[in-house]
């Protein structure tokens, strides 16, 4: 606890001090409410100073950065895996090719449907 004598109401920062509190948010894992918490000043001071900092450019502004996340283009399979990949089945003059993404559901009733 801060005691604060005298005429003045407020506690007053030195810029060291200032420059150290907001130092030790910037830090990985940091959590402003702890920093706050154990340097004995109020959180909603610190993200003013932060703001300040940022506006006067005396630190850099958080932001979010575009991220672009690119899908491969699809590649056709060789010739030679097209047929290990692909179940084919003749029943009374029947052929289905049945491929190995197919659900077995899907398989199940075509297999039901040809043994009609």
């Amino acid at each position: 606890m801060t005691l604060i004598t005298g005429v003045e109401r407020r506690r007053r920062w030195r810029d060291e001090d200032r420059v150290r509190i907001l130092a030790a948010i910037e830090e990985p894992g940091a959590v402003v409410a702890e920093v706050a918490r154990r340097e004995d000043v109020c959180t909603s001071l610190v993200y003013k100073w932060r703001r300040a900092a940022q506006r006067n450019g005396s630190i850099d502004a958080c932001g979010f950065s575009p991220v672009v996340i690119e899908t491969p283009p699809p590649q056709s399979p060789p010739l030679n895996d097209i047929d290990a990949n692909v179940i084919e089945v003749d029943i009374k003059g029947a052929r289905v090719r049945i491929g190995a993404g197919a659900p077995s559901a899907t398989i199940a009733a075509t297999l039901k449907a040809l043994r009609r």
